[in-house]
């Protein structure tokens, strides 16, 4: 009988907030120390360990001295990029973790005759084979070519990041047959973060909530351990790790003067402490305006209760549409008149704030360039702006 552990998207370094961040790093701790406890015969990441090619030193200080738990209690551990892995040029902090001895990446393939043959990393009696998730799902057309090299007598282990059609469901998204892929005992995937299983095709969810979409269904994450016998039959294990209790607020906001003291009178309704509250504010406001609803007054009420984090989401708060009637002939100066139509209805002294600060939000992401550091470039230039 052999043990293993298949992981899939951890994520690290994907939240912003720093409490959500230790909350995504603790999910990863967790989830090796019980493999160590377990004692599996090997551990199996299939695809976006890192939320992005270039992680912050921080997370890649966490992210080593786990795995290096691992090599220490002689788990080895086999993984494939994803497609957040992954910078348009192709390099990945994989390659670093395998160079320190940490981890086998099983992406290995030549091409033969228009194939993709996927050559295989054996370890024991097992055969893995792996090809990693690309941006947009450009992996489907590659995975419709791939074949894998014979390894007779071996388990055969398939480690991919990709949808598949029994588990798209009906997301606009490109996806590869089940029936299409070559032959393997087990398909340890990553990519959908769903708990789902085809079959002997897995996919274990991710390791920690990515969004606020996924906290309020999910609440935490989780992982497989998987279990086979000489004859190929094997059985899965959910291993669930619930850090923070999920508390979840909807409320309806037609008037935003007020809206603080309804949604703080909603909060105080139920106990906070120690928990994640997920606040959603939706409505159409007949009053007011979403900076007439002070966060900062609710953020600190819910501080009071000692919860552990509060996050929002106002994606459906929405305003009355202004009614800018513009008689324009030139459909290139529309928004320049917009504007003067906008500042004569509105008087402020921070009218003249508005060209160059929509010239500055204007300026978009260079290919390959880190998000921290595009994002400290706008805000560089908004700061000019506001004389900050």
């Amino acid at each position: 009988m052999v043990k293993f552990a298949h992981i899939a998207d951890s994520h690290l370094g994907g939240w912003k907030q720093p409490e959500l961040q230790e909350l995504n790093l603790e999910s990863f701790r967790k989830a090796l120390q019980y493999c160590i406890k377990e004692k599996v015969d090997f551990v199996i990441f299939a695809g976006d360990l890192f939320d992005s090619a270039y992680p912050s030193i921080d997370i890649l200080k966490e992210t080593f001295s786990e795995f290096k738990r691992l090599k220490e209690e002689k788990i080895p551990c086999f993984i494939v990029a994803g497609s957040h892995d992954s910078s348009v040029s192709g390099k990945t902090f994989l390659d670093v973790l395998e160079k320190a001895g940490f981890c086998t990446n099983v992406e290995k393939f030549e091409e033969r005759g228009g194939k993709i043959v996927l050559l295989p990393t054996i370890y024991g009696g097992v055969a893995f084979y792996g090809y990693p998730g690309k941006r947009s799902g450009l992996e489907v057309q590659d995975l419709k070519r791939v074949t894998l090299q014979d390894s007779p007598g071996l388990y055969k282990i398939f480690v991919l990041h990709t949808t598949t059609t029994k588990v798209k469901g009906s997301l606009p998204i490109d996806s590869i047959d089940e029936e299409s892929l070559p032959f393997a005992h087990y398909y340890a995937l990553g990519h959908i973060h769903v708990v789902f299983q085809y079959e002997n095709f897995v996919y274990p969810g991710p390791l920690f909530p990515n969004n606020f979409k996924e906290i309020e269904d999910l609440h935490h994450g989780g992982f497989n351990i998987v279990k086979f016998d000489r004859d190929g039959k094997f059985e899965t294990k959910r291993i669930e790790i619930p850090l923070k209790e999920v508390t979840s607020f909807d409320i309806e906001i037609k008037n935003a003067i007020s809206g603080t003291d309804q949604i703080i009178g909603e909060l105080n309704k139920r106990e906070l402490e120690d928990k994640i509250i997920l606040l959603r504010v939706h409505g159409n406001l007949e009053e007011g305006k979403h900076s007439d609803i002070k966060f900062s007054q609710i953020e600190d009420f819910v501080k009071s209760k000692k919860a552990y984090f509060l996050l929002k989401n106002t994606h459906d708060l929405k305003i009355k549409e202004l009614d800018l009637e513009i008689d324009t002939k030139d459909s290139e100066n529309i928004e320049d008149e917009t504007i003067e139509h906008y500042v004569k209805e509105n008087p402020s002294d921070f009218n003249s704030l508005i060209p160059p600060l929509m010239n500055a939000l204007s300026i978009e992401k260079q290919e390959d360039e880190k998000t921290v550091v595009f994002e400290d470039r706008l805000i560089s230039e908004v700061k000019k702006i506001l004389n900050f």
